[in-house]
């Protein structure tokens, strides 16, 4: 486990990051005019065509499009910080972390021997390269280092996270703040039905292992056949719905709204139950 002293550097501190700072101010300045319009803000940083299958993440008039893979590791990194009693300031901290490094993407290899979402090196003592190519490994060992960090829930996300990854652009994780705020508010309960993914059920399963050993390890107990408050139930149930893809999950229901893939939408369906409840395709596994 790295201590504060030896907490390794960014793996993604590339030179191409500094020419996009123009790019970002001029991206900043458009979006706060169209906030001043009144507009609906859709980001579309990653690019993502609306027609292609993916996710969505909404709060308020903010609208952030991500791959599937993306919003998976959002999910993973979220269940995660809430499984191991993060507070939700640090679930912001760790996606802006992950949005800087990979932009959410499990990336196998990257800077020297940097690895993963947080592009962790295992010649740092943040594990070896098998552990941190595991998503919820690496998020996990992301945790038990900020949480050393003293006073790290009061600190500004850009200063926690950078305590944590001693990056050489340490301003860097201020420009994904907002987003990951958002995405925490989603993925942490606090927005009910913030995260839709719409998707063709595919034919077979791609998740590794089964469903209920990855909800096992990531989201712990309980999550389904028991009553939930409204966070821990809307928690679950977004994870469900960014992992709906790779496990063949055909619909997710929690208070009274059921979310499905071919829709891509949260609807109303009664009555209002306080378990979340799924339903899978045919021969989907355990």
């Amino acid at each position: 486990m790295p201590t504060l002293e030896d907490t390794p550097p960014s793996g993604t501190e590339l030179n191409a990051r500094r020419p996009r700072w123009g790019r970002r101010l001029a991206l900043t300045a458009l979006v706060l005019a169209i906030i001043a319009g009144g507009a609906t803000i859709v980001v579309t940083r990653f690019g993502r065509p609306s027609a292609a299958p993916g996710c969505t993440a909404t709060v308020a008039s903010r609208s952030y499009p991500l791959e599937l893979a993306q919003a998976a590791s959002a999910a993973t990194i979220a269940a995660v910080g809430k499984r191991d009693g993060v507070e939700d300031h640090g679930v912001t901290v760790a996606l802006a972390a992950a949005l800087q490094e990979s932009r959410l993407h499990n990336i196998p290899n990257g800077d020297l021997d940097s690895v993963g979402l947080f592009q962790q090196r295992p010649s740092q003592g943040w594990g070896s390269a098998s552990q941190l190519i595991v998503p919820s490994y690496a998020a996990s060992a992301f945790y038990r280092a900020l949480v050393q960090v003293p006073g790290w829930a009061s600190l500004p996300v850009t200063e926690a996270a950078q305590r944590v990854q001693r990056s050489a652009a340490p301003e860097a994780y201020a420009f994904w703040e907002p987003e990951a705020r958002d995405l925490a508010q989603v993925l942490t309960g606090e927005v009910p039905g913030g995260l839709t993914c719409q998707f063709s059920t595919p034919s077979r399963t791609s998740g590794t292992g089964t469903l209920t050993d990855a909800m096992t390890t990531e989201l712990g107990s309980p999550a389904l056949g028991a009553a939930l408050t409204p966070a821990r139930g809307w928690t679950v149930a977004s994870w469900l719905v960014a992992n709906a893809y790779a496990y063949r999950i055909t619909g997710v229901t929690f208070a009274g709204l059921r979310w499905t893939p071919s829709s891509g939408k949260w609807a109303s369906s009664p009555p209002v139950q306080p378990q979340v409840q799924l339903t899978r395709a045919a021969g989907a596994g355990g």
